[in-house]
Formats: C-alpha cells, sequence, structure tokens
C-alpha cells in the first residue's frame, strides 16, 4: 500500500504541474506536506475504498500554528480527491477543518484581464468574460446549461440547489450568440464529445490565457475581480451579494475591506499634504 501512494503522489505533482500549472515552488510544497503526513497517516483497505485516518498526523502537528496546519491538511485533501477522481475511493478521517482568520481576496485588475483576452481564442475569451462579468464559481460556470441563458439574464444554480439570475451584458451576450451559432445542440454551454466539460479543463483555460501575458490566475479569482469592481463602482453590497450568490452579506463584506483598502490608497496619493513631513 505505501507504494501505491508513493506511485500516486507522483502522478499528483506531475499533474499538478501540467494541468493545474502550479509553481515550482507549490509543488515542492505539496511533495514535502505529502511526504510528511503518509508517514504518519494511518491506511485502512476497506471493502470499497481505502480509509485515511488523519489522527495520528494531527496529534503530530497539532502545536503548529492553525494556518500552517490548514495548508497541510488541504494537501492532503487535494490529493484525496485526485485519487477519488481517478478510480481509487478515498474517506478521510479526522479531517475536521481549522479555523484560520480570512485573508483579502487578490483580484485581478481590468487592464490585465483586457490584457489576456486580447490575446485569447474565442472559446477562451468567452470563459474568461463569463467569470469575469458574471461572477460564478466554477461549478457553477460547469454547470451552466444552454436553457438557463436568455436575452438579458443568466439563471445560474448555486450553493444548495438556490437560483440566482445575474444580468447578461451586452458584450458577453454577442459572444455567448457567436459561440453558440457554432454548436447549438447541446444541453451544457460547455460540452466535448457530448460530456460535460470539467471544473479542471475551464481551469486549465484560465491558467493557459492568462499565462501568455506572464500572469497565474485562477477563476476564483476573477470572481473576486467581479464582486470588487461592482462595490468598487458604488454597487450597494446586498445586491453583490445576492449576485454573488452569497447566503450571508457576511461572506461578501471581506470584499468592503479591499474597497477600502484601495479608497485609502487612492486618498493618500491625492491629499496635498501627502508626503510631508512632519516638522
Amino acid at each position: 500500500m505505501k507504494k501505491l501512494i508513493e506511485v500516486k503522489i507522483k502522478e499528483f505533482l506531475l499533474y499538478l504541474e501540467q494541468r493545474r500549472g502550479y509553481s515550482d515552488l507549490t509543488i515542492k510544497s505539496y511533495a514535502e506536506s505529502l511526504k510528511e503526513a503518509f508517514s504518519h497517516i494511518e491506511i485502512v483497505q476497506e471493502e470499497k475504498h481505502l480509509l485515511f485516518n488523519l489522527m495520528p498526523y494531527r496529534i503530530k502537528i497539532s502545536s503548529l500554528n492553525p494556518k500552517t496546519i490548514s495548508k497541510k491538511l488541504s494537501a492532503i485533501r487535494s490529493f484525496s480527491e485526485y485519487l477519488s477522481e481517478n478510480g481509487i475511493a478515498v474517506i478521510l478521517k479526522a479531517d475536521e477543518s481549522v479555523k484560520v482568520a480570512k485573508t483579502l481576496p487578490k483580484p485581478i485588475s481590468h487592464e490585465h484581464i483586457l490584457e489576456a483576452l486580447s490575446q485569447g481564442e474565442p472559446l477562451e475569451k468567452l470563459v474568461v468574460t463569463l467569470f469575469y462579468t458574471l461572477g460564478l464559481r466554477i461549478s457553477e460556470l460547469s454547470l451552466l446549461e444552454i436553457s438557463d441563458i436568455s436575452e438579458e439574464w443568466v439563471r445560474v444554480v448555486g450553493k444548495g440547489n438556490k437560483q440566482r439570475d445575474i444580468p447578461l451584458l451586452a458584450q458577453t451576450k454577442k459572444l455567448l450568440d457567436e459561440y453558440l451559432t457554432i454548436s447549438r445542440e447541446k444541453k451544457f454551454l460547455f460540452e466535448k464529445n457530448g460530456e460535460r466539460l470539467s471544473q479542471n479543463s475551464l481551469r486549465y483555460i484560465i491558467i493557459k490565457v492568462f499565462g501568455r501575458v506572464g500572469l497565474k490566475v485562477t477563476p476564483h479569482q476573477l470572481r473576486h475581480s467581479y464582486a470588487s469592481q461592482l462595490l468598487n463602482g458604488n454597487a450597494p453590497i446586498a445586491d453583490v451579494s445576492e449576485l454573488l450568490g452569497h447566503s450571508s452579506m457576511a461572506t461578501t463584506q471581506i470584499y468592503t475591506k479591499l474597497g477600502s483598502a484601495l479608497k485609502q490608497k487612492n486618498y493618500n496619493t491625492a491629499h496635498p499634504l501627502c508626503g510631508v513631513s512632519k516638522s
């Protein structure tokens, strides 16, 4: 069993490099975390799955700070999901999350998004534009059906099967119409060989598009960009929260902190006393 895990870890790291576009430093971090973890994790072969008992490892790392523990557990979860997606069902035991203080999201500037779009192919442009102008989660875009798209609105099924309607910009509608004239006879917006395009495939498109302009960008960062642009444009937080599909406005408020930081920076630059040293 140990040998199998070692082989699968190598495959997983290769997947992170080739399909997810992770940096060498990030891949090294995953490799070290997984090597350490599986020297302590108890692996049990059950009838239909592998059971990873994390308790021995949790005890080993219990003295570390919550953020470090959370990162180590995240590496194990990602590896376990990879195994499950590739035919080896895994159940995690003692996998309780560690509370970590939220950090500010890192949106991508409008200028960088336009630069990436200028070099994208039609399908790539559409995927980037949908993330940026609808603020979708990657799971929501993967599940988006053609029947959910009207002339002015997109109906999205989010977490907990909650539906929300998002305004469709004219520019986005134009890209959609051009795309659908080529391929309309299907259920989901993005399909390949009769199958719904996976989240990994959509993620890879974003990595590839922004990689051409020297940036590493995730779909979730484009969702952050959507929220930040709305709030910086004085959209009411209640409206933004509804458009994002947040269950609580408290979740949306983290973006207002980002907006406040930007306002502070602009103020410091614009005020005539900025930079004047005290006498």
